[in-house]
């Protein structure tokens, strides 16, 4: 069963309208804004996680950044191998 929903009237630049209705393809307007809303929300409770987590044990430096971003592309690279051995 989907969420119930409700009619909501918003303003956004015309040209923002128009890129957003040609992408929202055959889910339409409506269901294109509503996951760019639950993603822009996912974001905000993010950076209120991070801010939690910055405050009780200081700030995350580029390094701590970098050393996860390497991680995650090590991990994507062996799932992209080991998904070529399994095929």
């Amino acid at each position: 069963m989907s969420e119930p929903t409700q009619k909501y009237s918003i303003t956004m630049p015309r040209d923002v309208a128009e890129a957003a209705r040609a992408r929202g393809g055959p889910s339409g307007l409506s269901a294109y804004v509503a996951a760019a809303v639950a993603r822009q929300i996912e974001r905000d409770n993010l950076n209120d996680l991070i801010a939690v987590a910055e405050a009780e044990h200081g700030p995350i430096t580029d390094d701590e950044i970098q050393t996860r971003r390497d991680a995650l592309l090590r991990a994507r690279e062996q799932q992209g191998i080991a998904g070529l051995s399994m095929a």
